[in-house]
């Protein structure tokens, strides 16, 4: 079948918006049939928010999820005595809240511009309960989450500062572009976290990430303008000061 015309069938009915959006072809969306594309677009809305300003609340009744369009959120808890830790960041296409919790388990807020399609809770529980493949595209994401911070444990219990330095950095490129870790060409993007945001992620200093981007830079491993804008010229590099 020629491609062009098995594209036009696979979008057959398909509301223009989700007709390239990345929820649809690798987010939990892609569960969904035509039929239901059409509701949940009916009772969506796109909308940017501004880098700091918070999406959820910690212990927040939850009454909307959303799909990240683009963009970083990072997801946070606090402590008693005020102080905050950083506990996961999510990309596009990634699924924003959790079904079958009445409050939210920790504080979501933009750490770039954000692009959301938010939609009721309602909604999604009702689609959840007809469609099976949707309830399972959730289940798949949170197992994927699940072995991220599994991994991520490892790099904040075993790594050295270097190395989860690195490992940060490689976390950023392949989410921002996903066929970074089959590529050959170099990678480029902007760090979605402040020097001490970056600090809080990792266990580590200021200083001592400061010193380590330095270091990265020097070995030529990766670029840095302007403070914030990297550039990877060889992942397979950055891989290995990673200890992947």
């Amino acid at each position: 079948m020629d491609e062009t015309l098995r594209k036009d069938i696979h979008n057959s009915g398909v509301p223009a918006l989700c007709r390239a959006c990345e929820a649809r072809h690798r987010g939990v969306c892609g569960a969904l049939n035509v039929e239901q594309l059409v509701l949940l677009n009916k009772h969506s809305v796109r909308k940017k928010v501004e880098p700091g300003d918070e999406l959820v609340a910690e212990e927040q009744d939850i009454s909307n999820y959303a799909n990240v369009i683009s963009g970083v959120v990072k997801l946070t808890k606090m402590l008693p005595d005020g102080r905050q830790q950083i506990v996961g960041l999510q990309f596009a296409p990634d699924f924003l809240g959790r079904p079958f919790s009445k409050a939210s388990k920790h504080s979501a807020e933009a750490a770039t511009e954000v692009e959301l399609c938010a939609f009721s809770k309602s909604l999604i529980d009702r689609m959840i309960a007809d469609s099976p493949d949707l309830e399972h595209k959730l289940l798949e994401q949170t197992l994927n989450e699940l072995d991220e911070a599994r991994d991520w444990m490892l790099t904040l219990g075993r790594k050295t500062a270097a190395e989860k330095v690195a490992s940060f950095l490689h976390l950023i490129a392949v989410h921002i572009d996903p066929e970074a870790q089959d590529a050959d060409g170099p990678i480029s993007f902007d760090l979605p976290l402040t020097r001490a945001d970056i600090a809080d992620y990792l266990g580590l200093t200021i200083e001592t990430v400061s010193r380590q981007l330095t270091k990265l830079r020097k070995d030529g491993v990766i670029q840095i303008e302007s403070n914030r804008h990297v550039t990877v010229p060889d992942v397979l590099r950055l891989e290995e000061r990673a200890s992947l």
